[in-house]
């Protein structure tokens, strides 16, 4: 019996949970019992429900100052560091993890606490923020800190050794080192650069480009390393230009306009070829924009014939706000994200490429197959906001959840239906809020699809739901994800691990509920975007082993006049080059057997279709074939979006205004795919004076 690739991942097997999958024989559906793989404790052996849903609180301030053109704005100091958490319920031990978290903080006793999921930034439409990135990932003795995970040396990855280690290999930094034996995993300083996922309007130099990264300040960094990446000066000199932001050793100055409509964004680590690691390790976060023409103000109550606000539920946590807080919350964020753990409660991440496959070798030098990187990763233990498996208190009215999709490769299914009588409505994603709001409970089986780095902004509405405990569940499946439906055409999460997500202990409501219900809300309008002047087919696609039936790595291209896929690696000359203001649609073909959550960095953009492709063995066939008609967005695709789900055998397409001129990138946000040559950079505007490579 064989199973396709989506249909089985191969681990080493730890004890406890089962993982069912599927095939088709003889035109019967056979399946096949295996262990969700992961580290040495059992997901079996956590206890559930007995932590309660962190809410992040608010980062505190530095201050403010003028900026852009006298414009007040704020200010934050904010490092990673690395410190013991309690992840795992109380009694078990502490995880150590990396976070964010302010350095300094105007007013009394500001909150300066590092976590992981890290404080929330609160920013004001069109109110600057310039943050200080501090990479403080060293000892109590200033010693640099080794990663807490195996990182692969031989993908092309931001390498500070650079050739001056021969552990590592040979070549620039920024660079596939060349070597001449297997290496072993990278025990060096580790490079950071922080991305706000879905800044609209920033500069280049502040949206945390991969060959942007630097090292902590230390003097035990070993000599010959690159303490920056490429980027790094000539983004330190269009910073201080632009807004006298002064850059030093082991940390860089980013500003925010806050152009966005209001909306949920958050930030994490993207340097080059370690995002995986880096997130995993914990440095993520809430940035949250709030106000303006597309804000909460601005949306209506259709009960009334004169034009009144309605009311969203509230309050959110605040700046100032006691830690623990001593009032209820009634808008929460909520970062899902996937993780194993090993018995002493260390995080496990494999070490090794037969983790995923069973293949044991050759690697490169001997191939082209990396010796430690996965080409995806399945935590078989669910956390949220920090912990696993928390409960949330909700009393019998409605809430509003601002749900993240946190993991490494794992696509979302919530699902809301084990919760009785419970009301859900989507009225917003990453760009902010949508055409009108989608009764998920009525129109989409009471469930939510989530991609990864999608955001969906939700009313859950407790009022007809019974005092008692109830789980929220995910049916997405424990393996890639293709589309289609849940338990039909791909076995969904283990029902005793990673299809639970959280408790919602429903008790009841202390007071009336003042908030408009959803089926009443008049959302802000939506300013569509220009026509388009060009349309740019692009190509998602899996480059195969030459040594064994696995992938080696997976890429984008393009798709020439006549429908054929070209790779192109991120080493590759500039190919996407849109002019300053252009409108285009770019067409995403994918010739994978997976779906790719694609993210465009400076934009949010418009799902304007989905069309078939012509299909063979699963997979879109070359030169490709267009087949039937387009198919409108999702409901809850409407407005706009920084992120969209690309099924396999389909192209999807997407309209994209370009009006801020720089280098940025785009990737696939299935983070192992994003450091193994899945991300390409483009260029909005000419090449600038002085840049690398110029």
């Amino acid at each position: 019996m064989t199973l396709s690739r989506r249909q089985f991942l191969y681990g080493s097997a730890c004890a406890g949970t089962a993982l069912f999958l599927s095939t088709f024989i003889d035109g019967r559906r056979v399946v096949v019992a295996v262990s969700i793989p992961g580290g040495t404790l059992d997901p079996l052996g956590i206890p559930k429900y007995q932590t309660p849903l962190l809410i992040p609180p608010v980062m505190p301030r530095a201050g403010t100052k003028p900026m852009m053109g006298g414009k007040p704005g704020d200010l934050y100091e904010i490092s990673v560091r690395q410190f013991p958490e309690q992840i795992l319920p109380v009694g078990m031990p502490e995880t150590t993890v990396w976070g964010y978290g302010a350095v300094t903080g105007a007013g009394k006793n500001p909150l300066l606490i590092h976590n992981a999921p890290s404080l929330t930034i609160e920013a004001q439409w069109k109110r600057p923020v310039q943050v200080k990135w501090i990479n403080d990932l060293v000892d109590e003795n200033g010693t640099f800190l080794p990663h807490l995970l195996p990182v692969d040396p031989t993908l092309h990855w931001a390498n500070p050794p650079q050739g001056n280690d021969d552990a590592y290999g040979y070549g620039p930094r920024d660079s596939r080192p060349v070597f001449e034996s297997t290496p072993d995993s990278y025990t060096g300083p580790v490079p950071l650069v922080t991305h706000v996922h879905g800044a609209v309007g920033v500069a280049d130099d502040s949206d945390g480009y991969a060959e942007a990264w630097y090292l902590p300040d230390t003097d035990t960094i070993p000599a010959g390393y690159a303490t920056e990446g490429t980027w790094y000066d000539f983004f330190r000199g269009k910073a201080e230009t632009a807004y006298g932001a002064d850059w030093g050793a082991g940390f860089a100055v980013f500003q925010y306009p806050n152009d966005n409509r209001a909306s949920t964004l958050w930030y994490h680590d993207h340097a080059l070829g370690m995002t995986r690691l880096n997130v995993y390790a914990g440095p993520a976060g809430f940035y949250i924009v709030r106000g303006g023409p597309a804000g909460d103000r601005a949306v209506l109550d259709t009960r009334f014939r004169k034009a009144t606000p309605a009311v969203l539920p509230g309050p959110a946590p605040q700046a100032g706000d006691m830690f623990p807080p001593n009032k209820t919350y009634y808008e929460i964020p909520i970062a899902i994200q996937d993780r194993s753990f090993n018995a002493d409660g260390s995080l496990f991440y494999p070490d090794t490429r037969a983790f995923f496959d069973e293949f044991t070798g050759p690697y490169i030098p001997d191939s082209n197959v990396s010796p430690i990187w996965n080409p995806e990763f399945f935590g078989n233990t669910i956390m949220v906001n920090g912990n696993t498996w928390p409960f949330q208190q909700v009393e019998k009215r409605r809430y509003r959840f601002r749900f993240l999709n946190g993991c490494q490769s794992r696509f979302l299914i919530l699902d809301f239906n084990a919760i009785p009588g419970v009301e859900v409505w989507q009225i917003g994603n990453e760009g902010g809020f949508l055409a009108a709001p989608v009764n998920i409970t009525a129109d989409h089986d009471n469930r939510l699809l989530m991609g990864l780095a999608e955001r969906a902004d939700m009313i859950v509405d407790f009022t007809n739901v019974p005092v008692g405990n109830y789980v929220l569940g995910n049916v997405g499946p424990d393996e890639p994800f293709g589309g289609g439906v849940p338990g039909d055409d791909f076995p969904i999460a283990d029902g005793d691990t990673t299809g639970q997500v959280l408790q919602l202990r429903v008790v009841p409501a202390v007071g009336a509920d003042p908030t408009t219900p959803p089926e009443f809300l008049r959302l802000p309008a939506i300013t569509p975007l220009p026509a388009e002047t060009f349309t740019r087919p692009l190509a998602l696609i899996e480059m195969m082993s030459e040594v064994h039936d696995g992938p080696s790595e997976a890429v984008l291209g393009i798709v020439d006049d006549d429908g054929k896929a070209h790779e192109k690696m991120w080493a590759d000359p500039v190919t996407e080059n849109p002019n300053v203001g252009d409108t285009e649609v770019w067409e995403f073909f994918n010739f994978t057997a997976d779906a790719h959550p694609m993210h465009v960095h400076e934009v949010t953009f418009e799902v304007v279709n989905r069309q078939a492709l012509a299909v063979e063995d699963g997979e879109a066939t070359q030169p490709a074939e267009l087949v039937g008609d387009p198919r409108a967005p999702e409901a809850w695709e409407s407005g706009f979006k920084d992120t969209v789900i690309a099924y396999p055998g389909e192209v999807t397409r997407l309209r994209v205004k370009f009006d801020k001129p720089g280098q940025f990138v785009w990737h696939c946000h299935i983070v192992e795919h994003e450091d193994n040559e899945m991300m390409r950079p483009y260029r909005i505007g000419p090449v600038q004076s002085g840049e690398p490579g110029a």
